[in-house]
């Protein structure tokens, strides 16, 4: 049963992580040699993915005898979790040929996880995004942050250990905040430059060491828009796997519409009614539109948008 009524893209993984197993070498070892066990391919972090019986597309899901010859070895692996009483395995291949044209030849097709996230069943989107974050971390985290030496993988791919000086390095979660400022019957929306152009989202920001949630919303509201925040309200979390953050979904009460853009974050502000914010998510506004509903800014518009007034 979901923790949350409200579930966007990315959350949902509906694996058993069995992290209580992690430190266990042989067993990780016997169920991953084991027949009933399987694996899944990532390739420069594009998912391994075949059609389903519903004309759709799912996680192309591979023996892990064969998975073993596609890996390498350990610093390729990730033990995933199970799916009741079945081990499922994450490899991760990198390089310039594609091995949907070799040993995955007539087996499914490599995507990118953009574009195929909103067209996957929503616990396979959550087990790639888990998948993908973790070779993220683990490809930029080679080397000891202590020491320098390289270090290896232990505990089924979930932690890196430092040979040389015994440091233990834990999978890195960047928290986002991103919310939607809202006063009186009007919410506001900005756009980058770098953006698309007619692209209106809300707006978002890393937290900061020694910083709340709240803090964070407030600051981020202030620095790009010179909106300061009366309230504070909780919607919804989503882990995004570009590449390793959790985007902390919130609905913030500001004292008036004073917004002008910082130039720097924000190069326009814009205020829309309730009326007019479902006008933007249906795409219903010449030259404007908002994010897609995979993301979680989307969500965030559509649920002040539908709520009572």
């Amino acid at each position: 049963m979901p923790l949350n009524a409200f579930m966007n893209t990315f959350a949902g993984n509906p694996l058993n992580r069995a992290s209580d197993k992690r430190k266990d070498d042989a067993w990780i070892a016997e169920r991953f040699a084991s027949d009933e066990s399987l694996a899944f391919v990532m390739w420069n972090g594009k998912p391994f993915v075949e059609k389903s019986s519903d004309g759709g597309l799912q996680i192309a899901y591979l023996p892990t005898k064969m998975a073993d010859g596609l890996s390498g070895g350990p610093e390729r692996l990730l033990f995933m979790g199970l799916w009741k009483d079945t081990a499922i395995f994450a490899v991760d291949m990198e390089g310039p040929a594609d091995p949907a044209d070799g040993p995955l030849q007539g087996l499914g097709k490599f995507e990118d996880m953009r574009g195929l996230a909103a067209r996957l069943p929503a616990g396979d989107a959550a087990i790639l995004g888990t998948a993908k974050g973790m070779f993220e971390w683990r490809r930029k985290h080679r080397h000891c942050a202590a020491c320098g030496q390289p270090s290896e993988v232990a505990e089924g791919g979930w932690k890196r250990q430092c040979p040389a000086c015994q440091a233990e390095h834990f999978p890195r979660t960047d928290p986002v905040v991103i919310m939607l400022a809202v006063h009186k019957d009007r919410c506001m929306l900005g756009r980058q430059e770098l953006w698309p152009k007619g692209m209106f989202s809300a707006l978002a920001g890393f937290l900061e060491p020694g910083e709340t949630i709240e803090e964070a919303c407030a600051r981020e509201l202030n620095e790009e828009a010179g909106l300061s925040t009366a309230s504070v309200a909780y919607h919804s979390t989503q882990p995004w796997p570009f590449p390793n953050s959790l985007m902390i979904g919130l609905i913030a009460q500001v004292d008036d519409d004073n917004a002008a853009p910082d130039q720097t974050e924000l190069s326009e502000v814009r205020w829309f009614t309730k009326e007019e914010a479902r006008d933007l998510l249906a795409g219903r506004i010449p030259n404007t539109f908002a994010p897609g509903g995979m993301a979680i800014a989307h969500q965030l518009i559509k649920a002040w948008a539908e709520s009572a007034d």
